[in-house]
């Protein structure tokens, strides 16, 4: 009796289940949008189509022929990056054409006064002990290097100075030497064509700066103006002072 009503059971049971898989319908289920509304989608920078930079775009530009009447000049040289920048953005509204460029100079960076080399370490220290003999203190014997065996007698940046050194110990009956101090570093020059009288020094008054003519026919062809925020984003940055 028991296991005639089991067999009952399961009977209905699996008709149950054949009628709730006929019968079954997934439940729809409603996607949530990607993004709020008004708010833009994200794009992978590799599935966007490429832009042209703005300073990119407007350097395509053709360049355009200076006008008859302009004068072309170049005015310079400018020693820092922070001083180019303020004289382009100054004259960039008030002239034709303009550019920049970088070239390569020799800047002087003061004078070095010293005692040749002797001819050999025992020499080079007898002639320090001489010095101080003498009361001068503050020298500095050069032990290694293309200069070994000289005696430094100081760095100036100033030439009076170290002609006023070089008097004194001179004075004592040594040879001093008076060296120039020189390295290479950058200077900026602005190339610019200008309606005719245009007066440059009122916007950048600097003794230090001069303008040279240069050609400007009418065939000659010259890069268009740059916007204030490109020819920035070119000018080199200046270095941090120490």
């Amino acid at each position: 009796m028991f296991l005639r009503a089991l067999i009952v059971l399961l009977a209905c049971m699996n008709l149950g289940v054949a009628i709730w898989w006929s019968t079954h319908r997934p439940p729809v289920v409603k996607l949530l949008p990607s993004t709020d509304p008004g708010v833009g989608s994200l794009t992978l920078l590799s599935e966007s189509e490429p832009r042209p930079f703005p300073e990119a775009a407007e350097l395509s530009v053709d360049p355009q022929a200076a006008d008859p009447g302009a004068v072309c000049m170049s005015v310079g040289p400018f020693a820092s990056a922070a001083e180019l920048r303020r004289a382009m953005n100054v004259l960039m509204p008030n002239v034709e054409r303009i550019q920049f460029r970088e070239v390569e100079s020799v800047a002087l960076r003061g004078y070095r006064v010293y005692l040749p080399a002797a001819g050999s370490r025992e020499l080079a220290l007898q002639t320090a002990r001489t010095l101080s003999g003498h009361g001068i203190t503050d020298y500095y014997l050069v032990t290694a290097g293309d200069q070994q065996n000289t005696i430094s007698l100081g760095i100036f940046k100033e030439l009076e100075n170290a002609k006023k050194r070089h008097d004194a110990v001179a004075a004592l009956g040594f040879n001093p030497t008076v060296e120039t101090r020189t390295e290479q570093a950058p200077q900026w020059w602005i190339d610019m064509a200008a309606s005719a009288g245009f007066n440059w020094q009122a916007l950048v008054p600097d003794a230090g700066l001069k303008s040279v003519p240069v050609p400007c026919t009418s065939g000659q062809r010259t890069t268009p103006p740059r916007t204030r925020a490109a020819a920035d984003a070119a000018i080199p940055q200046s270095p941090p002072a120490r």
